[in-house]
């Protein structure tokens, strides 16, 4: 009888979940199936390895062999730091006053440098910009030619994003060859070794060639500049223990040291060009470290087990820490796919979001717009890391702004307005860029929101007096661009503005959708930090809260802007970013009718232009606003949309943009936003497993770690 009762009560708890703690997620499994691996040569699928703020990009060959294949035909093979930058010299001493034009703000006449054609806005726009460095490539020996696509055969290409290892084998005039790369997350050094019987007939090299810069005549997806040779000086010192380079263009100066694994021989072989063989007959293997660094490197090279070991280290932690989610399971066959597209995206992220300066929108991938960030999308690029539970690396990305707040403040001053205003388009020395980059507005309630973040998960006396300043001054600022209208009894935002979607007129555009909601919603954050600090509320704050411009719509939906009410009558006024949508999706709503959103949701997905502009961030960015609405179905749609362009995520998990994008990582930021939002809830939430997924059993959601958003 006994025997009995133990099987029946072991059958109930394995068949009903409920009674059961349910099991964890592999996360070794789910990680590691996704895997990239390649068996023949794809341009838009070079991979990566890096430690946030240093990366290294590479072909099939494991190194940065066919350069010229790749930046033609898909993604550009690179090696980047975030911390390397150059500016051409400046002799008429331009200043951001000088690309000033005149709009009327406040009541009054106001300068903003938005003139980015002339001299002194060309200039400024384009200072500073990132300066590559090195390429790495593979070098052999066939008829004095440099090697093509067409020399390599038997690829078998692995990036194990379990410890960020990347082996690639293939054969060459079909003798085989190993390379192998990892990055240490500590210090910006590669650990490479390349085995195979070509490099003990010294066929087979390793070039190192230093380049000018980029391309000065390309904003975005520049090549690499290898004109005018004289204009920079690379210098080459050899030491006890390995080489070490110095390169020089201008006043931007870094430095590579190079520590052998063995004997090596090292020869210049022009002007920035260094050719390193194995030094005698019969060595099978080069191995080495190459270190970057702004400044003279002193402390010692590890040797290339030790990179491994902590490369491995820092990944297995990565991956065991945080959240994690699996659709394993699922009856829609689309789920392995954006469970794919959610490893991946975790891993590009992290590993290229942690530098000193914010990412720009292609990482540390390429450059794109000089290499500046753009605020505007640091809530994009950065929220998910407290959604995910991985709170360093956004605070990494908001210590930029805590640096950088002095020059917030004196932005301000120059526009006659309070606290701090965060420039749009910005390189390390925080100053603006020229061009329509100092209308937009929404970018400016982003500290407060990502601050709040990282308050919900750690609400600590320490974490209010770090942000304290950030948070305030930036909701002064913002309350201080609010105009009273004594005429309507109302807080106006704008004129002028560049609103997020970027097509109206920005000398009269006023009262967008989305910037009103979230200025409601950030000054609303800032009271709650005050109380939070002991602080009495800003009566002035609350006013403005209070009294702030309704929501504009008509016809029973949410329209763009109430300066220009035609959403919804001109077709032209429904492409670009569908950004009204954000008042409930990114944001929790304040302001919004539930009812008017959801119908405003319907009617962009039946007429929306998904053709003209629209933005990989755009899709998951959606999908949030139909999550929230209850609308789990569509925001799966969404996530998966084939129908638009910029949806379409490349076997190494980059989302291009058509055009001069091959890598936007704003995409892969928003995804792991939504995915964390329609998993883990929100505040508020229908108290079901995955919320924002459809609840009919077509979709297995495992999550564990995820944070709702507010």
């Amino acid at each position: 009888m006994n025997r009995r009762w133990s099987l029946l009560v072991t059958a109930i708890v394995f068949f009903l979940p409920e009674w059961r703690a349910e099991a964890a997620i592999d996360r070794h499994a789910l990680v590691t199936r996704h895997n990239p691996r390649l068996a023949q040569i794809d341009p838009w699928a070079p991979l990566s390895v890096g430690n946030g703020r240093f990366c290294f990009t590479a072909d099939v060959t494991g190194l940065q062999t066919f350069y010229d294949h790749y930046q033609k035909n898909g993604m550009p093979l690179e090696t980047q730091a975030r911390w390397s930058w150059h500016s051409a010299p400046n002799p008429n001493g331009y200043t951001l006053e000088q690309a000033n034009r005149p709009f009327t703000a406040y009541g009054r006449t106001v300068g903003y440098p938005t003139n980015a054609s002339g001299a002194a806005g060309q200039w400024l726009r384009e200072n500073p910009h990132t300066q590559p460095l090195p390429q790495i490539a593979l070098e052999w020996s066939r008829d004095g030619r440099a090697p093509t696509p067409a020399d390599i055969a038997a690829i078998d290409q692995t990036l194990d994003l379990w410890t960020g290892r990347l082996v690639s084998r293939f054969t060459v005039e079909g003798t085989p060859v190993t390379v192998i790369v990892t990055c240490d997350p500590e210090r910006d050094l590669l650990a490479v070794r390349i085995e195979s019987a070509l490099v003990a007939s010294r066929r087979l090299g390793v070039r190192l060639a230093f380049p000018r810069g980029y391309d000065p005549k390309t904003k975005n997806n520049p090549a690499l500049d290898w004109t005018e040779p004289a204009s920079h000086r690379t210098s080459l010192v050899s030491q006890e223990n390995g080489y070490t380079f110095v390169h020089q263009r201008d006043d931007a100066v870094y430095h590579a040291r190079l520590v052998p694994a063995g004997r090596i021989a090292l020869l210049e072989t022009a002007p920035h060009h260094f050719r390193l063989r194995a030094a005698g007959a019969g060595d099978h293997v080069i191995a080495f470290t190459l270190e970057f660094a702004p400044t003279p490197i002193a402390t010692a090279a590890p040797v290339i087990e030790a990179v491994a070991k902590a490369s491995e280290d820092r990944w297995r932690n990565f991956w065991q820490s945080g959240a994690a989610v699996e659709f394993a399971g699922s009856r829609d066959p689309r789920a392995p796919e954006l469970e794919r597209r959610v490893v991946l995206s975790q891993y590009l992220t992290a590993l290229q979001f942690g530098g000193d300066v914010p990412p720009q929108e292609s990482g540390l991938t390429h450059s794109s717009w000089y290499g500046k960030h753009h605020t505007e999308m640091m809530w994009w690029h950065t929220a998910h890391f407290a959604l995910w539970g991985r709170d360093a690396l956004l605070a990494k990305n908001l210590q930029w702004y805590l640096d950088t707040l002095p020059a917030a403040r004196a932005l301000a001053r120059s526009r006659d307005l309070g606290g701090a205003r965060w420039a749009k388009m910005v390189g390390p020395d925080g100053r603006e860029s020229p061009g329509g980059n100092p209308l937009i507005v929404w970018n400016q309630p982003h500290p407060i929101h990502l601050a709040e973040l990282l308050f919900r998960n750690a609400p600590t006396a320490d974490t209010l007096a770090r942000y304290r300043e950030l948070v305030l001054d930036t909701a002064e600022c913002m309350a201080s661009m609010l105009q009273w209208d004594s005429a309507r009894q109302r807080f106006n935002l704008g004129p002028p503005l560049w609103i997020a979607q970027e097509i109206y007129d920005q000398a009269a555009s006023m009262n967008p959708t989305y910037e009103l909601s979230y200025w409601a919603h950030g000054l609303s954050l800032a009271q709650r930090w005050r109380e939070r600090l002991g602080l009495p509320r800003m009566a002035a704050w609350d006013k403005r809260i209070a009294q702030i411009a309704t929501l504009p719509q008509k016809d029973g939906k949410y329209v763009a802007i109430e300066s220009t009410p035609d959403t919804w009558d001109n077709k032209d006024s429904r492409h670009d970013h569908p950004s009204f949508l954000m008042a409930l999706g990114q944001l929790p709503g304040d302001g919004v009718d539930r009812a008017v959103m959801a119908r405003t949701l319907d009617a962009v997905l039946a007429s929306w232009d998904w053709e003209t502009k629209i933005w990989g961030w755009d899709y998951p960015m959606v999908a949030m606003t139909a999550a929230r609405l209850g609308e789990g179905a569509k925001a799966v749609d969404l996530l998966l949309y084939t129908k638009g362009p910029n949806n379409a995520y490349k076997a190494n998990g980059h989302c291009p943009q058509r055009g001069d994008l091959p890598v936007y990582l704003p995409a892969n930021g928003a995804l792991l936003a939504a995915v964390a939002l329609m998993a883990g809830g929100w505040d508020g939430a229908p108290t079901v497993n995955a919320p924002g997924f459809p609840q009919d059993g077509s979709w297995v959601v495992k999550a564990e770690g995820l944070k709702p958003l507010p």
